[in-house]
């Protein structure tokens, strides 16, 4: 069989398949160039709140232009209603200025929170975190509004640039900072207090699931831990839980595995070659993390 005539079976036989597609599943909605359009206006609404920054030479008002024939096209598509979807544009620009006053806090954070940084133009080019993270507050937005698929594509859009994995649904409040960021991965219901900073490969996740009778996943319920204020959780540190706080002013130690709760003012560092459970101390023994306490 030559190369024409497979490609003309191969694709009759693909048509035949799509023919039986629903709107709920593959192939029953068209979303070609759809994660493009959705990348695009996630660079330009971070554009429009920081317009020396980007990639082009365009204004603000340029920017949010061409953000809102694409948001709005993205949401006509994932909620097939044009009245919903210039609603959710509406909603998307009406937070931009809080987005935008949350994410100068993060600056701050990121400046103050780390020695190497020598400006914010620095963190704001060259900073993974930051991209994260403010696209993550941006997707948080649309997430607030129900709007489906979204959101989601906006947060893979940052973790493959960046391997940092923070869902929508996370709730993180102000002056939040990532050192490094590889490997971060904060879940779902996660909830993160003001001025907390991670180290990489810290994970925020789930330690068991509840399953329904059939056997499927529980959706929708509290599945990810609570973090205080001035947490500080280094790198390697896994904490699991929906019913997992960690309090105020806690620092968690490197590679410590925990699933249970932390009172505030607490310091958890692991000492794997005497126990296997982590140790907790007070931050009033000893303020620093050091080797001498293991």
């Amino acid at each position: 069989m030559n190369t024409l005539a497979l490609i003309e079976k191969t694709a009759l036989s693909l048509d035949a398949d799509e023919a039986a597609d629903t709107p709920d599943t593959p192939g029953g909605r068209d979303f070609r160039a759809f994660r493009e359009r959705v990348e695009r206006y996630t660079d330009l609404l971070i554009e429009a709140m920081f317009p020396k920054y980007a990639s082009l030479s365009i204004s603000r008002k340029e920017a949010l232009a061409q953000a809102s024939v694409l948001i709005r096209c993205c949401a006509a598509a994932v909620t097939g209603d044009d009245e919903r979807a210039e609603a959710v544009l509406e909603a998307v620009f009406e937070a931009l200025p809080a987005v935008k006053r949350l994410l100068l806090t993060d600056l701050e954070a990121a400046y103050r929170g780390d020695p190497a940084a020598t400006g914010l133009d620095e963190i704001i080019l060259c900073y993974p975190a930051f991209t994260a993270i403010s696209t993550h507050r941006l997707a948080h937005v649309l997430y607030l509004e129900g709007v489906p698929l979204l959101p989601r594509l906006m947060s893979e859009y940052a973790h493959r640039l960046t391997g940092i994995d923070i869902h929508p649904g996370a709730t993180i409040g102000e002056a939040f900072f990532i050192d490094h960021g590889t490997g971060v991965v904060i879940g779902e219901t996660t909830t993160i207090g003001r001025n907390v900073k991670l180290y990489q490969h810290v994970t925020l996740g789930a330690k068991s699931f509840d399953v329904s009778p059939d056997g499927s996943l529980v959706k929708g319920i509290k599945r990810h831990p609570n973090v205080g204020d001035r947490v500080v959780i280094y790198s390697g540190a896994t904490v699991l839980g929906g019913n997992t706080h960690i309090g105020n002013d806690c620092i968690i130690g490197g590679s410590v595995f925990l699933t249970h709760s932390v009172e505030a003012g607490k310091m958890v560092v692991s000492r794997a070659a005497v126990t296997d459970r982590p140790l907790t101390r007070d931050l009033a023994i000893s303020p620093v993390f050091e080797s001498a306490m293991l």
